[in-house]
């Protein structure tokens, strides 16, 4: 686990992590109705289709997601949806910024929900032919914005 290698050498040389934005599949979308599964309970509360981006954190990094997600609103017209969520729920410490948590940096994933969205993921069917580039497009430069926002906070 490299994430883990490097949140751990980050905290032995005190190093100033304001956060970790961890980038996991952020490229399958979809318009089909009831192509988006979740945890339960969780298809309560979120949309049933799946072509929204995810802002995915635990309940100590609540107002990042807040924060994130506003920023991401503010410069793109793009669905998302932020979720602050224990961590022992499946899908929210599946990436590498679970490894950030554990050294006491502020991280959260930024998801198109991969596992719970498309039916390709790590599959030999899992092609490039299957990313919605221009979704993509969107979201990288929303994510864009939200790294310049964060950078320029006092």
């Amino acid at each position: 686990m490299g994430s883990l290698v490097y949140a751990r050498r980050s905290r032995e040389r005190n190093e100033r992590i304001v956060l970790m934005l961890s980038l996991e599949t952020i490229g399958y979308y979809t318009e089909t109705p009831d192509s988006q599964r979740y945890p339960p309970p969780l298809s309560l509360m979120y949309p049933s289709t799946g072509n929204f981006i995810g802002f995915v954190s635990n309940l100590s990094n609540r107002d990042w997601v807040h924060r994130a997600i506003g920023a991401f609103r503010q410069h793109t017209q793009f669905p998302s949806e932020g979720a602050v969520l224990f961590e022992w729920m499946p899908g929210v410490g599946w990436s590498d910024h679970w490894a950030f948590w554990q050294e006491g940096f502020p991280a959260l994933m930024v998801t198109d929900t991969a596992p719970f969205r498309d039916p390709f993921y790590h599959t030999a069917n899992d092609t490039p032919d299957h990313i919605h580039f221009e979704h993509f497009a969107r979201v990288v430069a929303g994510l864009q914005q939200v790294v310049r926002d964060v950078a320029n906070q006092p």
